[in-house]
This record gives C-alpha cells, structure tokens and sequence, in this order.
C-alpha cells in the first residue's frame, strides 16, 4: 500500500474517496438485503420439495405395498431423458430455473406386468419430477449462498475497513496540516519579532 501523503491534495483525494464509499454502501447493503430474503425463499423451497419427497415415499409404501415383491422386473421403468433448464437473474446472480423435465417410460406388456404398475409408472414419473425440482432448488440455494457470502465480504470491506481508514487518514492529514500551519504562523512571527529587533530605533 502506498505511503499516506500529508499534503492539500491528498486530502482531496482521500474526501473524495470517502464520498464514493459512502455513497455506495448502501446499495451494497441493500443488494445484499434483497439476496438474503432470496436466499431464504430458496431454503424454504428446498423444504418443501424435501418435505413433498419424504411424504411421496410414505404415500408410495402405503399405496403400493406390491412393491416389496421382487419377482416383477420394475428397473429402468421410468427414467428422465431431458431436463430444459432456464436463467433467472437476482440481483445480479443467475440462477437456474426449471424450463422442462422429458420423462421417458420403457414399454411394458399390460398384459404380463400386474394392473398396478401402472399407477406406479405415474408415481414413479411424478417421484422423479419432484427430485429434479429438488436438485435444482438445492443448486439454487447454493447459488444465492454464495452471492450472499460475496456482498457481505463487500459490505463489511466497504463498513468496517475502506470508510474508518480513510476517515482516519483525513483526520491525520488535516492534524498534520494544521499543525503546519500553526507552525508556519509561529515562524512568521518569529521572523517578524527577529526584523523587528534587528532594525535600528
């Protein structure tokens, strides 16, 4: 860093500084207000979608007990074959979003698997359509987490270092030229004192 310059200029500079910071820091802080009330819409929606999750597998178990029979071949029934994602820009931070889930079914005879695979195959599509939102609410909120964590290094740069060192440097270049000052004052009266004494009565 370089050497603080006790000099008019300097001053300039430094109070100009100190304006732009303080001009900025709200805006970072407000930023930095609205991406933590994302944030904590992302957190609630990786709730829910976990929530719903948990609740499928219930209603699954219950609804389905068959399932436990493992004599049916059910792999690979169901499986995604596309997801179209989207951007959605907060405040300054893409975030994806979720465009389209392509769900793909392996034919099966109606004949020769039982009549509730059937209901099973739109459980399962559904199931999977929920882990899918799941993921990239997940992705979501690690996004946001992120942002969140940048603009508060940037708020507390800007609140607790850039404005109370420049402030600081201010207040030490104006102690240091009024001090000059001072000096300067007390030199010229010296001087004046001096011609004074050397000038004949």
């Amino acid at each position: 860093m370089a050497r603080l310059q006790l000099n008019k200029s300097s001053l300039a500079r430094e109070t100009a500084n100190l304006q732009t910071y303080k001009r900025f820091l709200p805006s970072l802080d407000l930023k930095r207000q609205q991406l933590m009330a994302e944030r904590a819409k992302a957190a609630a929606a990786v709730k829910r979608v976990d929530a719903d999750i948990a609740a499928f597998h219930d209603t699954i178990g219950k609804e389905l007990p068959m399932l436990a029979n493992l004599e049916i071949d059910l792999a690979d029934l169901v499986r995604v074959t596309e997801v179209e994602l989207g951007e959605e820009n907060i405040v300054g931070t893409t975030l994806p979003t979720l465009k389209q889930i392509d769900i793909a079914v392996r034919p099966y005879s109606f004949l020769a698997k039982p009549h509730w695979v059937d209901r099973l195959v739109n459980r399962l599509k559904d199931m999977l359509d929920l882990q899918v939102r799941a993921q990239i609410a997940r992705r979501r909120l690690s996004l946001l987490d992120r942002a969140v964590d940048v603009i508060t290094q940037r708020v507390n740069l800007f609140d607790k270092v850039l404005i109370p060192r420049t402030a600081a440097n201010i207040k030490k270049i104006r102690i240091y030229l009024s001090d000059e000052e001072m000096a300067a004052v007390v030199r010229s009266k010296i001087a004046k004192r001096k011609r004074a004494e050397m000038e004949p009565a």
